[in-house]
Parts: C-alpha cells; structure tokens; sequence
C-alpha cells in the first residue's frame, strides 16, 4: 500500500472546478505556451535581452511567505526515493537513502544546529546582495528550498568548484577555496546531480533581472547588464550547464513556477540558448520526431531523427528514466526486460566529434502493456452519474457531492451519523485476477473512523447494517488527530483475496467526535485472460473507463465501452485544448500530461461524457 500526501494547492485547484466548468483544470503545462518565445529570435546578448522581456511579461510577484506552499508543487521528491517528501538539492542523496527528509510544511526555521534540524528557503543568489528587495527576494526560479544548516554553510558564498575542502555536507556537498583560474576564495560546490539545475537558475536570474544585477557587488557578478557574471563564474556555470543537462524534475519544477509565478526559465525550455548566449555560439539543436513503437509487456522500440544542419553528431546518449541506458551511432534502439505495466521516460542527446552534447531531445513517455482492465470508476465529475449510492441509516447527514467530489459532511451533524456509500452493482471477483484498488480521501476534524468494507449477501435494497460486511484487505483509513485537513492516496491495493460477488461501501459512523470525509478517484482495475465474458461485471459509465487515475506518470488508458469511432479532447487549466485525437481503438492511452488536473471530454456519434485526470 502506497500512501501519499497531496498538496493543498492540489485542493485549492480543485475548488476551482466549479468556475471553470468541463474546461478542465491542469496546474502545470507539458511546455511552454505555443508563441511564448516567438519574439526570441536574437543571439548573443540580444537573445538574452529579448528573454528578459519575455519572462518579465506575466511575472506576478507571489510574495516570500507563498514559497513555501509553492515547494509542495515544484520541489517533492517524485524522482530519486519517490517518497513524497521535500527534494533539497543540499541534503538529496540520489543514490541511495538521503541523510535525513522533511515533510513540507513540517520543521520549517526557526533555529538549527545540527543538519536535519529544519528547512528554510535558500536564494541561490544570494539575496543581501540586492538587500532582501522584491521580486529578487521572492522569485522561485531562483529560490529553492534547503535544509537550513546546509544553508548557513553556503551563506553569501558564489557556487565554484573545490578540490580541498574545508567542510564536506551529509550529501557531499562542499566548501572550500575554488579551483577555478581568476577566483580563489571559498565557494561552495554542489554534487554533480544538481550542478546543471544550479547553473540555469543562475542564468535565469542574471537575464531577468539584467536591468538591476549591474548595480550590486558580488564576487560572481562583474558589474555589467550584458554578461552579467565574471569570466571564471561564466566558465563554471557552462561547464555544468553542459554537463548535467535538463532532467525531467527541472522540467516539472520549471511548469509549476509557471504555475505559480506566471513565468518560466528559458533554459529549461531551451537550454541551447545558454551558449548563444555566453557560449561559443555553438547552436546544438535536439534529436526530434522521437517515437515509441512495437510496447509489448517487456519491450519497446524508440526511433528519432537528426535534422539540424548546425552541428554533425557522431553518436547519441540514450537515457531511460533519466539514466544513461547506452551510446550508439544509430538513430533506434531496443529497449529490453522492462516490467509489465510500467510507465518509462526516454530522451535522446547528440554528441559531436568533441564530445559536445545537444540539448536533450523531447521526453517521451511509454507504459508496457498490461493484462489489466478497468472493472469499476469513478471520479465524480458528472455526480448525477455515479456507480455509489448514497444510504442514511441514521442522523439528516448523508454523503452528497462537493466540488466534484464525494463527501460526508458529517462534521455538521445534529445526532450520531451512519451513513454509508455503496457501489450501486455487483462486482464479480470471479472474472478477474490480480484485482488492485485506488482511490483519494482528505479528512478533518474529530475522530470519527472511515471504513472501506463489501459484503457478499447484502441485496442491494435493504439496511446494510442488517448484512454482513468485511473489511477490504490491506486498506487502513487514517484517523483525524489535529491541525489541517490531510490528504492521502491510496494506489495499487491488493484486494485479490476477495472473490465472488460483492458489494463495496464506504462506512460512516460517528464515534461522537465527527469527521469530515472526502472521498475521490475510486477505481479498481485487475486481469482477465480474454477467455471471460466479463461485461456485465465491469461497472462503467456511458462511454469509457480510465485507469490508473489519479496516475503518477502522467500516462492512463482508456477503454471504450462499446468499439465506435470516438473523438478524445483534454483541456488545461487556462481553458486551452492540449490534446485532441480520434481513435477507433477500444483500448488507448493518453499520455505525457504533466502535473496536475485535467479534464478529458469523449465523443462518440451517440453521446459525450467528461471525466477529471489526475497527475500527481
């Protein structure tokens, strides 16, 4: 059983289903904006004058208290332990276990000792350089959450490299006298893992605010608006721009500043601008019309072209799940031994004859196939049309929709509440194997438990308490002890040990300290070998069913109740049409939303149904 913590900027977003109606709500962009580097046409200095324009027009200043709630959206660790805690670049260990985690919003400075002791927010430039002034102070681009020992470590030090350290953190980083030709006082040196996500902060930084830099006194910074860094500051941030190059994480990080602030990083979105800029010149353009062909449960074949007349590679780097995977001099590989159903990441970087690397082409996500089919969903975006009905045995309380969800409002009750939530068909465990069950709840006030059970002899109509009814295995809810309202997702339950046909339900009783529940994304998905006629089992809406949702890889399938030719449209949070294809197929996906939530219409020559997505 996975648990996870969701944000409450995911709830905030939430709440705004209801303005927005069935445009959908998605919190973060798979890109930039169609046109938002259109007037970027320049180079050198130029160029970076015309991006300072670009990411000034929209920044909306959020305030430095708004950072930290902004971390929960654009610094969790969903990519090294994938635990769901804060990512700090000065403590992550991304290869084994990290020194010591926070929770976001937990142990925030206050006073520290010792590292581990809290977090705090860290201006990768340093902010008493420009006296603590707005938006500098606020910008999340630039300022990253740390923890605030590692913070202290740093202090107003410029980034460099150091061969003798005189202090060596938890995670490696270090201080020490920099060994970089024109500079030899103490800097402080990140791991490698994080050199390039340092440097195109820096660089975002020194174009956004151009205008200002040429004024402040730094030892990293040399007094003009054009290259704004010293020469052996420049060479260190290209060394590892170049080195470490944009990862997925950058990428979701930078879409949630979007979010956030109403602006982005230019060299995340396109880190060939960097030696345009203060490089060589050297425009190495991405690999492009990346493609995934032939999934099968355990393989897949990745294909990609090389089109650009800049540069001539002489190899490739192709990484899977951000890891080298191999170099070839081909344009396709085989990818081999993945795991059935799960979701994959591929991108391709070109190599010259010198070793130079192109920008990382396009990311491109795949899952292996799976046996597994949706047997019942529910997201509660057409709540007149749900598979749950609602039963009051006892107190006026009852589970009724909220904002496109579920809830039981039973922290307003009068008299004890029992009320329960109940698939309103049979499911048949017999028809399937391997079945696994995933679903949301948020909760607050009180004590009062929640409990997901099913019963073989309930008939549908009467009191369920008069029928006998067994806990799902493996699902524990969590009890309401203080503070704020709690989230938590429950994803890939096994419930396999249940067979036979079942009712589920949702059970409220007060215990006299009431709770309000919230439920949200119930879905329960497992295996059929195709020999079964399993359709009157399989409890759907008119049109399709969607599974996993919520999903972590941003990728679902969707299988079609009836095979027609159907027209899919997914819609982001401004309203704009992201997606938009028609299939044929019974079975297809969706994929490479990012993070965030989504709505996906379905339209068939009959009827069109809305149903919310989840990536989180």
């Amino acid at each position: 059983m996975l648990g996870i913590q969701l944000t409450n900027t995911y709830f905030k977003l939430m709440k705004r289903i209801l303005l927005l109606s069935f445009l959908g709500i998605n919190s973060l962009f798979a890109q930039a904006p169609d046109g938002y580097y259109d007037s970027a046409t320049g180079t050198g200095y130029t160029l970076k004058t015309q991006l300072k324009n670009i990411i000034t027009n929209g920044h909306d200043d959020q305030g430095y208290g708004a950072l930290y709630s902004a971390y929960e959206n654009g610094d969790t660790d969903n990519y090294y332990e994938n635990d769901g805690t804060l990512l700090d670049m000065y403590s992550e260990n991304p290869t084994g276990n990290d020194p010591y985690n926070y929770n976001h919003g937990v142990k925030k400075c206050g006073n520290y000792s010792v590292e581990g002791d809290c977090y705090n927010r860290e201006h990768l430039f340093p902010q008493g350089t420009f006296n603590q002034a707005s938006p500098m102070r606020n910008d999340f681009h630039h300022v990253v959450p740390s923890d605030g020992k590692v913070n202290g470590f740093r202090g107003n030090l410029p980034f460099g490299e150091v061969s003798n350290p005189n202090l060596t953190t938890q995670n490696g980083s270090k201080r020490g006298p920099n060994t970089t030709d024109g500079y030899s006082g103490d800097v402080f040196e990140p791991i490698d893992e994080f050199k390039g996500d340092i440097a195109r902060c820096m660089l975002y930084f020194a174009t956004r605010y151009e205008d200002q830099v040429g004024n402040w006194s730094h030892a990293m910074i040399n007094g003009t608006s054009d290259q704004v860094y010293s020469d052996w500051f420049i060479a260190v941030l290209l060394d590892w721009h170049n080195q470490d190059p944009v990862n997925q994480r950058e990428i979701d990080r930078n879409n949630a500043g979007y979010n956030f602030q109403g602006n982005r990083n230019p060299f995340i979105d396109h880190p060939e601008y960097v030696n345009m800029i203060w490089g060589n010149g050297l425009n190495f353009p991405a690999p492009v019309n990346v493609a995934i062909s032939e999934i099968t449960h355990t393989t897949a074949t990745v294909n990609w072209e090389y089109t650009a007349t800049e540069v001539t590679p002489v190899s490739y780097d192709v990484y899977l799940n951000g890891s080298l995977l191999e170099n070839t001099t081909n344009t396709t590989v085989s990818l081999d031994n993945l795991t059935e159903g799960t979701n994959y990441t591929v991108f391709i970087v070109a190599k010259d004859a010198d070793d130079n690397q192109s920008t990382a082409s396009q990311t491109k996500t795949f899952t292996t196939t799976s046996d597994f089919v949706s047997i019942a969903s529910e997201d509660f975006s057409d709540c007149d049309n749900i598979i749950f009905t609602a039963y009051n045995e006892a107190s006026d309380k009852d589970w009724y929709c909220y904002q496109n969800q579920y809830q039981m409002n039973g922290y307003q009750e009068d008299v004890a509440s029992k009320d329960w939530l109940i698939t309103t068909n049979k499911i048949n465990f017999n028809d399937y194997t391997e079945e696994k069950l995933g679903f949301l709840v948020k909760y607050k006030y009180g004590n009062s438990p929640l409990e997901l059970v099913y019963s073989s002899n309930y008939d549908g109509a009467g009191n369920p308490a008069d029928f006998t009814w067994t806990s799902v295995p493996n699902v524990t809810l969590p009890i309401f002890d203080s503070g704020d309202e709690k989230e938590e997702i429950f994803e890939n339950i096994d419930i396999s040990t249940i067979s036979g046909e079942v009712y589920i339900a949702f059970k409220y009783y007060s215990n006299g300290t009431p709770t309000r529940w919230l439920i949200d994304n119930f879905s329960i998905v497992g295996k059929n070998d195709g020999s079964l006629d399993v359709e009157d089992s399989i409890i759907t809406k008119e049109i399709f069913t969607v599974y996993p949702n919520p999903s972590v890889s941003g990728n679902f399938n969707v299988s079609l109740k009836n095979t027609s030719k159907a027209s899919v449209q997914v819609y982001s949070i401004r309203g704009s049409l992201i997606q938009t294809f028609e299939t044929k197929a019974k079975d297809f996906q969706i994929s490479n939303l990012n993070k965030g939530i989504y709505i996906v219409k379905i339209s068939t020559n009959t009827s069109t149904e809305s149903r919310k997505l989840i990536v989180y």
